[in-house]
């Protein structure tokens, strides 16, 4: 029987920098005080005089003076008498100056040690601020670097304060954004202008094979050569198109206005209704009113993308449902052939495919989920899949409301 697992494990305790510092200021300072403790406790121990030293070789002058004092209170006012304090005077007065001497020790030993104690208190609330200070444009650049993404390399941290090190930082990291953002804008600027650029020529070679297709005097072999050269026309086509969206939607959205969901997706599955109809396939939709702010044109080429592979990468007499809800905002799932769960995130990986034993994989150049994961995130939200434990996907798009 396998073991049962004793839960997630804990890793070891993470501190705070800011923790750390503050650890590290107070137990310099507790140190530093503790030695400031000590050598006063010596200073004032080797300053203050011992009975031994006190009664030193004019002992006997002292103790006529103190059996002068002491003949000349009154018997009443002392408990012992006064004929008997001669006698004792020395040992009297070495008592007396030994407690003298203990209690001054004992006093600024707790006095010391409650002023220490105050102290690295406020010490410690001290180096927990001043931490914050310090770090306070780390966590400016940290946030700046957890808003970035690949269409997204507008923020610039900007630091203000004197020429120091976390100003240098700053400004460093400012000009890597600089450059990388003048890098993402030349690559897509490319691929824009090539897929354009391509697109002409295909357009040509698509009519030209057509004219040539309707030739009477076309043979056979002509024919089939010719049919094979439109479909694969037809393939290059749809590739630059895919191109074309997913720079467009690498660069970001230039505008921004109100679009109805639920009627994108009924009118991408009335246009998709042929194709299903073609593979077999049923076409489900539990659809409700949800507005998002974004590109019209961009989010029907994400809702299209989803149903048109949820149809392709299907099984016969398969089934495809689509859900508009609140989170997710879109869901779209199909029946199909197991998938394995360590394949899915490839798949959104540009000009990755399905297997081929699907229904119309081949029609397709792998740039589907790309592209409707690019417009997912240039429209603030995010795109993920997981496989149905009977088969096909489930593919969720989250978009803010």
């Amino acid at each position: 029987m396998a073991e049962k697992s004793a839960g997630p494990r804990r890793g070891p305790l993470r501190l705070s920098v800011r923790t750390r510092l503050t650890a590290l200021h107070g137990g310099f300072f507790l140190l530093a005080g503790l030695v400031l403790v000590v050598v006063t406790y010596l200073v004032v121990s080797n300053e203050l005089p011992a009975p031994a030293q006190y009664l030193g070789d004019d002992a006997s002058l002292k103790l006529s003076q103190v059996a002068a004092d002491v003949e000349s209170v009154p018997a009443e006012a002392t408990t012992l008498p006064v004929q008997a304090v001669p006698a004792s005077a020395e040992r009297v007065a070495t008592v007396v100056l030994t407690d003298y001497r203990s209690s001054t020790m004992s006093a600024l030993v707790l006095a010391s040690a409650v002023a220490l104690v105050v102290t690295a208190a406020l010490a410690l609330l001290f180096g927990w601020f001043m931490a914050g200070r310090a770090l306070r444009p780390l966590h400016t650049i940290t946030s700046t670097a957890r808003r970035l993404e690949a269409g997204k390399l507008d923020q610039r941290i900007n630091l203000d304060g004197p020429r120091d090190e976390l100003k240098e930082l700053a400004d460093t990291f400012d000009s890597m954004l600089d450059r990388l953002a003048g890098s993402f804008d030349s690559q897509k600027r490319f691929v824009a202008n090539a897929s354009h650029e391509l697109r002409t020529p295909l357009a040509v070679q698509r009519t030209l094979i057509e004219v040539a297709l309707e030739n009477p005097e076309a043979g056979p072999v002509l024919t089939k050569l010719g049919a094979h050269l439109l479909r694969t026309n037809e393939r290059s086509e749809r590739l630059i198109e895919g191109l074309l969206v997913l720079a467009r939607s690498d660069r970001g959205l230039s505008a921004r206005a109100p679009v109805r969901l639920d009627k994108v997706v009924r009118a991408v599955v009335k246009l998709t209704a042929a194709q299903a109809k073609e593979a077999g396939v049923t076409v489900e939709t539990r659809l409700r009113a949800r507005t998002v702010i974004g590109d019209a044109v961009l989010l029907e080429r994400l809702v299209l993308n989803l149903v048109s592979n949820a149809i392709s990468y299907n099984i016969p007499d398969g089934w495809v449902s689509i859900t508009i809800g609140a989170t997710p905002a879109l869901s779209v799932r199909n029946s199909g052939s197991n998938v394995d769960e360590r394949e899915v995130a490839g798949l959104f990986e540009p000009f990755r495919r399905g297997k081929p034993d699907r229904t119309g994989a081949a029609e397709h150049s792998g740039l589907g989920l790309s592209i409707v994961r690019s417009v997912a995130r240039a429209h603030g939200g995010d795109v993920c899949a997981r496989a149905n434990p009977n088969g096909g996907l489930t593919v969720e798009v989250r978009l803010p409301a």
